[in-house]
This record gives structure tokens, C-alpha cells and sequence, in this order.
């Protein structure tokens, strides 16, 4: 498959991160007849750019799509596609796993990623698997405990001392130097590897909407990618609405979208318990703007007070996320959808990566010789 620009069209015969331009690449779409397999990997095989190194995968991918209670009270059927029990707890996983399988084929010996979050774990435990050195580039601020579970893994830690935002492009221009491939928030063997989200919710209902939490925009490129691809092969009739959800604190995709310019600007202070999806200018967020637009997408800003009842409220279903993973749930009440629509809410990371982020509830006291009381409620 070849590369090519999603601006200017330029094409690429061999894998580049980025565009002469400076905007992100794409792989061109499949729309062949698929393979039918076992894994996701197996069952849609000729939908990606480079063979899946499956012996090395950790069971990444065919998470669960689970029934909401919660869509009840606004009269639609509310699924969540449950991403947080991939191998490090997030999405991530399936797109580090690709742009592993390539690096490996590639002959690289050491591969890298700009993160101080779920990416970092993601990348760092994967070069573990495939046998690989990891460069990870944090920011300053990034606290040790934090960091506890990137290091685990063996990986090396960098704190970065300085511009962390110029960082992004930084590593991809020393990785070409040094022969280290990053694999940043939207590699594009990064987002191909998301594309099997959209596979698996095809594989089980034909949703109506589907609400994606937008960061750097490689999860709703590859998300949005899929479902094109699906159509293109005649395998679905008609796209899901695509609905990309930021925090209110750090939204400039939402605010370009929603003051109509063509492109974002630079998102000045961010400030938001998501943490996990506050960049103030993603990579992708040109490129989400435009899909947004081409298909009369939606893109929708929630409040930190917003997020947090959400994530409380999906724990009442059993599902503990971080703060990042329940803005889905918390757009719901802004978004008019139809009575009976099917939306699915993607449930990016778990709530054990940010516990310090977490409202505990009421914990009790009880001597023991005033068990039965204390059971009773008393």
C-alpha cells in the first residue's frame, strides 16, 4: 500500500511519518474482498499495510462491546466498547502493536515515543515483547509515580528539559538521524492499527453514532478510516455519524470547528482533569477538522465537572475509566440524538492509570463487635 498526503496529495512508495508539507500521512484504503480469520488481525488481514507479527501479539484488540444502562433515560441503545482491558489498559495497544510489526520488519533495533501516559506504557512494553531498545521522551513535569508504570517494562526514560510541545517533531526528525522509529500519537502504522476498533463494532451492530475522545486525532483518523473502508468494500451500507468529544480546557479542534476556520490554532493554557487528551495543538487536528466537515461530523466540548459524573456513573455500571474515556458519556446530554439511535461510546483507557484523579466514595469504620450493627447500616 502507498502513502499519501491528506492535504496536498503527494504520494509516498515507502513509509514516512509525515508530509513534506507537514501534515500527517495515510495509507491508501483497502476495498478488496477481506480474509476471514480468527483475531481481528486474522479476520480483516488484507485491511492492513504490513502482516501483523501475531506470535508476538499480547491479545491486543477484540474488546468487549457492552450494553448501557445508561442510554435509558435519553431513549437510545448505548453501547461501550470497552478498550480499557487491552494488554496496558488502553487503546494504544493496537496501534503500537502494528508500527512494532513494521519497525521489526524494517530492521530497526530501537524504536521511541513522545508520552508521558498511556502511549509511553504502550510503547515501552511492546519493544519488550518484540525484542526492541524504547526511548521514551517525557516532560519534566511528568511525576515519578506516574512514570512506575513506563519504567517497569525496561525501557529507557528521558525527561525532557525544555519546549515539550515542540517535542513531537523534535523526535521525528532525531529518530531519522539516530535510526530510532517513533511511534507518536499518529504514526500512520499507529492509525491503521486503530482501524480494527471500527471493525469489531461492525462485526456485532450497525451504529448510528459513534462518539470517539480526540486528542492528537490518530484515534478518530484510524476510527473513521475503518468504517470508509468497510463502505468502500461493500461490507456496511452506510457511515456511523462520528462525534469527536474533547474537554472543554484544552478543545481546539472543537472551537475551530465550531468558529468555522479550516484549521486549528495553538490552544493557549489548557487546564482539564482529562489529561489524557489535553494537547493544545495535535498533529491531527487539521486533518480531524477536515472529516469532520466532508461528512457533516460533530464535534462536541464537555466541562470537568461533566466528565467527573460520568466517570462516576460508569463506575456504577462496573467500569472504572480515566477521566479522558467517560467525555463520550459525558456529551450524551448535549447532543439531540434520535429516539432508539445505536451510539456507541469508545472507553479509551482505565481509571487505574490516573487514581489520583478519583472521587473515592464513603469508606466506614466498624469495630468488629459491632458487625451486625455496622451490616445492617446502623
Amino acid at each position: 500500500m502507498h502513502l499519501f498526503c491528506l492535504f496536498c496529495g503527494k504520494t509516498y512508495d515507502e513509509p514516512v511519518q509525515r508530509c513534506e508539507c507537514g501534515e500527517p500521512v495515510e495509507f491508501e484504503p483497502f476495498s478488496g474482498e477481506p480474509y476471514i480469520g480468527k483475531t481481528v488481525w486474522e479476520r480483516f488481514y488484507d485491511f492492513w499495510p504490513v502482516e501483523p507479527e501475531l506470535e508476538l501479539s499480547l491479545g491486543e484488540g477484540d474488546t468487549p462491546l457492552v450494553r448501557s444502562k445508561l442510554g435509558n433515560e435519553l431513549g437510545i441503545r448505548l453501547y461501550l466498547k470497552n478498550e480499557t482491558v487491552n494488554p496496558t489498559w488502553s487503546f494504544k495497544d493496537r496501534g503500537t502493536f502494528l508500527a512494532m510489526s513494521h519497525a521489526l520488519k524494517a530492521g530497526y533495533k530501537t524504536v521511541g515515543t513522545v508520552s508521558t501516559g498511556n502511549m509511553a506504557a504502550s510503547v515501552s512494553a511492546y519493544a519488550s515483547r518484540f525484542g526492541l531498545k524504547a526511548k521514551i521522551l517525557v516532560s519534566q513535569s511528568a511525576s515519578d509515580e506516574k512514570l512506575k508504570a513506563v519504567s517497569v517494562y525496561g525501557g529507557e526514560v528521558i525527561r525532557i528539559l525544555g519546549d515539550y510541545g515542540r517535542l513531537y517533531f523534535e523526535s521525528l526528525a532525531m529518530g531519522e538521524k539516530l535510526g530510532v522509529y517513533f511511534i507518536n500519537s499518529d504514526n500512520p502504522f499507529r492509525v491503521e492499527g486503530y482501524k480494527g476498533i471500527a471493525f469489531e463494532i461492525a462485526e456485532e451492530i450497525s451504529p448510528d453514532y459513534v462518539l470517539i475522545p480526540t486528542s492528537s486525532g490518530g484515534l478518530f483518523r484510524g476510527i473513521a478510516k475503518g468504517f470508509i473502508e468497510l463502505q468502500e468494500s461493500g461490507l456496511i451500507d452506510d457511515l456511523p455519524t462520528l462525534i469527536a468529544v474533547q474537554a472543554e480546557g484544552c478543545s481546539p479542534i472543537c472551537r475551530a470547528f465550531r468558529e468555522g476556520k479550516a484549521r486549528i490554532e495553538r490552544f493557549e493554557n489548557p487546564k482539564t482533569i482529562a489529561k489524557a487528551i489535553a494537547n493544545p495543538y495535535p498533529p491531527s487536528g487539521n486533518a480531524v477538522l477536515k472529516l469532520l466537515r466532508e461528512f457533516g461530523w460533530k464535534c462536541v466540548s464537555v466541562s470537568d465537572e461533566e466528565i467527573l459524573e460520568a466517570q462516576k456513573r460508569l463506575a456504577g455500571e462496573g467500569l472504572f475509566v480515566q477521566p479522558a474515556s467517560a467525555t463520550g458519556i459525558a456529551a450524551l446530554k448535549k447532543l439531540e440524538l434520535p429516539e432508539g439511535a445505536r451510539v456507541v461510546s469508545i472507553l479509551t483507557g482505565s481509571g487505574l492509570k490516573t487514581l489520583g484523579d478519583v472521587q473515592a466514595g464513603e469508606i466506614r469504620e466498624c469495630p468488629l463487635g459491632r458487625l451486625e450493627s455496622c451490616l445492617k447500616g446502623a
